[in-house]
């Protein structure tokens, strides 16, 4: 099983579906589960938070939630492909389809103690969706340029990835791939 995690950012790139269509055309033969970043919809709850002033539990609930919003968008573009809310979902939906859409539960991440802060995106449920569902590979598809020379702990301080990225990884049994949008 493969998961991609194609950053909420390539929607404003205007790269979104080419991505898509990549998938559909080279991956769409294996198990795949997308994961949406939130994108704009992040974007919106950043500025939120900043106006109201509210704690970072609530952002981080309503980035889920833009996440879901994410995972509507990629559903309206790719149709075929099946919404999942739980890992209990995503597992009994790869039985019958190639390619599904994750759109997290906040339950679901409650239960399973996920931090609930800025420092833990979509990044980093990606890579905890990777491990408790066992994917064999995961992809982050990211907007910004990427120098592959870099460890994951340097793309985590230089802000490709988020800052809890590299504590979900540490111990993962994953091949793992962060590349920019071009390269996929």
């Amino acid at each position: 099983m493969l998961i991609i995690k194609l950053g909420g950012s390539l929607a404003q790139a205007q790269t979104l579906l080419k991505c898509l269509n990549k998938i559909e055309i080279n991956y769409s033969h294996q198990k795949v589960i997308i994961v949406p970043g939130g994108g704009a919809f992040a974007d919106q709850v950043r500025m939120a938070q900043s106006h109201w002033q509210f704690d970072d539990s609530t952002a981080h609930k309503m980035a889920i939630l833009a996440m879901q919003q994410m995972a509507l968008l990629i559903q309206g573009l790719k149709s075929d492909w099946v919404l999942a809310e739980s890992t209990i979902s995503l597992s009994e939906g790869l039985k019958t389809n190639n390619v599904l859409i994750w759109s997290p539960c906040i339950k679901e991440l409650a239960t399973n103690q996920i931090a609930e802060s800025w420092d833990i995106t979509s990044d980093s449920l990606a890579a905890w969706l990777a491990n408790k569902l066992s994917a064999q590979h995961l992809i982050l598809v990211k907007s910004a340029a990427i120098d592959q020379n870099l460890s994951l702990q340097e793309l985590s301080e230089a802000g490709i990835t988020d800052n809890g990225f590299c504590q979900f990884v540490a111990e993962m049994g994953v091949k793992i791939d962060v590349i920019n949008q071009e390269d996929f």
